[in-house]
């Protein structure tokens, strides 16, 4: 089984792409750089509380959402 982080990532990919953003999108809205997203989808990255907090906004999802990976196994 993948490890968090790369769960995470490729949810958070899934995500954006669904919601028709571009990476530099998320990064502006988030208030990052485009290669923390790129790190974070890659699983290479993870994110803050207080990221998570705003990615989950951005998508007008709940955190716990963003954590969902039912769908992938």
């Amino acid at each position: 089984m993948a490890n968090l982080k790369t769960l995470f990532g490729k949810n958070l990919r899934k995500i954006r792409r669904r919601k028709d953003l571009t990476q530099e999108k998320l990064a502006e809205t988030l208030g990052v750089s485009v290669e923390f997203v790129s790190n974070m989808e890659r699983g290479v990255n993870a994110p803050s509380f207080e990221t998570i907090e705003k990615i989950a906004n951005a998508f007008d999802l709940s955190a716990a959402q963003l954590f969902d990976f039912e769908e992938d196994r």
